[in-house]
């Protein structure tokens, strides 16, 4: 098979499990993109909780992000506070329903599935879905929202008694969570 043969497959068959995915939430009450909101504001540092930056990440108009929030929020699943950093904004977080209900994700079952595959290298995998993922982003003109602690503007804090890290970019500290959660304003190192 060639190269361009597998590759087709390979994207079809990443639509069709994103389709199965997709078919199981909506037993939940959520749709696809009150789905991803969720999982954007439990993986995102405190830097990125934002409706804007949640619309970058999902590559959607802010009026569309903020529909699906105004329907997050009357169930229950996400409040909104002032912003201390930007007063024009709000902060997003979870409530105690929407941790609750992001453990019933059905993209857990995905991850369950990808676990099971005992003949694949995962590192291997994860890393090239990267690379994918990378290069949709650039063609999309999108941000890449890597992981905080992988950013050109993180520093590990010499004194760790006194905090864990420090934005550079923000001139703000970094606690061990924010340092492992995805962020708006993340450029990775140059290699």
């Amino acid at each position: 098979m060639s190269q361009a043969s597998l590759a087709t497959e390979a994207a079809q068959l990443v639509d069709r499990l994103d389709r199965l995915v997709r078919s199981g939430e909506a037993e939940h009450g959520l749709n696809p993109a009150q789905w991803e909101a969720l999982r954007y504001i439990a993986r995102a540092n405190r830097f990125s909780r934002t409706p804007a930056a949640l619309a970058d990440y999902l590559g959607s108009t802010r009026g569309t992000v903020s529909q699906s929030l105004i329907s997050l929020e009357e169930k229950g699943f996400i409040a909104r506070t002032k912003s201390t950093r930007d007063k024009r904004s709000v902060d997003l977080d979870l409530t105690a329903q929407g941790r609750t209900t992001l453990g019933v994700d059905p993209l857990t079952h995905l991850a369950t599935d990808i676990a099971a595959t005992r003949s694949v290298d995962l590192e291997a995998v994860v890393a090239l879905l990267r690379e994918i993922l990378s290069r949709a982003v650039a063609r999309n003109g999108g941000r890449p929202f890597g992981v905080c602690r992988t950013c050109r503007h993180f520093q590990k804090a010499p004194n760790a008694a006194t905090s864990y890290a420090r934005c550079s970019l923000l001139d703000e500290p970094l606690s061990k969570v924010d340092s492992a959660a995805i962020c708006v304003e993340q450029e990775a190192v140059a290699a």
